[in-house]
């Protein structure tokens, strides 16, 4: 029940195949996230509980937890967010510290909360709201952001689409952990390949497949999780098809115009010692964990016969 600005991509079980196995051009999602800004969509707390449950509760222990982007909190759980609701009612299970949770006076109020931004915290027993003057909640606010740099272990919530490239940037150099969500196809967008190729973050366990709308209805999504979390035995890595580049079957690998390798439906060679191009799924499903690393801070776009393909990634054995 988070807000997030942006379109949510809504995809046929074809054109599904088509990006999963082919690479998404940002051009089909990001552009439309980002050119949307009236879409308001909740994130589900069956989806943030599904990726929370994956880590070990010691990473929680005695933190301060802060979601920043839209987390408001009411006495009415239909008005409050599912990232705050999620740790309130975990609080103790997960042995946090303190919960901080910002509600952003935006031109649509999602949560039914007014127009004045707030901080809810919730330290042990006691929860309070405090309403700044001139606070609107936003997670670059001035007050947010000393929050994030003077208070924070660690920060949870689903960030405007529209505004990713900021949030990321934001958290990222605040050094804090972190564990948000994000379009699907970032490990391939030009602003954040560095990130993945720097091993400043990477996939958590689960996509995000649907968000809900303000009236609750069920609206399919492109979205993942990511963070700076370490990713112990990550389940996803049975995707990877690891083996000799001769096994991999010929409509699965091809050499584009310039004679650089392109793989599909993640196959990977493991005797390939020079540099190829894969979509996101690879790296979504932990190629980076595997040996492989990300070569160069853009993307890359394969070219059969004249005519530009997908956007991909260059990767190379390490």
């Amino acid at each position: 029940m988070n807000k997030e600005k942006g379109r949510s991509l809504t995809t046929t079980k074809e054109k599904q195949y088509i990006y999963e196995e082919r690479g998404l051009s940002p051009k089909d999602v990001m552009q439309r996230a980002q050119r949307v800004d009236n879409d308001e969509f909740y994130t589900r707390y069956e989806d943030i509980e599904k990726e929370l449950s994956m880590y070990n509760k010691s990473v929680w222990k005695n933190k301060v937890v802060f979601c920043n982007c839209d987390d408001a909190v009411d006495d009415d759980e239909r008005h409050t967010s599912a990232f705050s609701l999620y740790f309130i009612q975990n609080f103790n299970g997960l042995g946090l510290k303190k919960l901080i949770c910002t509600h952003y006076s935006g031109v649509v109020d999602l949560f039914n909360q007014g127009a004045k931004g707030y901080i809810f915290t919730k330290d042990g027993f006691r929860e309070f709201k405090e309403y700044p003057d001139g606070y609107n909640g936003s997670f670059d606010h001035p007050l947010s952001l000393k929050i994030l740099k003077e208070e924070t272990d660690i920060v949870c919530t689903n960030p405007p689409f529209s505004r990713a490239i900021d949030y990321w940037e934001t958290v990222i150099k605040s050094g804090k952990t972190f564990l948000i969500i994000s379009n699907i196809t970032n490990p391939i967008t030009p602003a954040f390949i560095p990130y993945f190729k720097d091993n400043l973050v990477w996939a958590g366990y689960n996509r995000i497949d649907h968000f809900l709308s303000p009236k609750k209805e069920l609206v399919e999504a492109a979205g993942h999780w990511y963070t700076n979390i370490a990713i112990k035995n990550r389940p996803k890595y049975k995707h990877l098809k690891i083996i000799p580049l001769k096994e991999i079957p010929e409509k699965h690998k091809r050499y584009d115009d310039s004679k650089k390798l392109v793989v599909d439906n993640c196959y990977i060679p493991n005797d390939y010692k020079k540099p190829f191009a894969v979509s996101a799924r690879p790296i979504l499903n932990g190629l980076l964990e595997k040996g492989y690393k990300i070569i160069q801070d853009t993307q890359y776009f394969p070219y059969k016969n004249g005519k530009k393909c997908f956007g991909r990634v260059l990767v190379q054995k390490i």
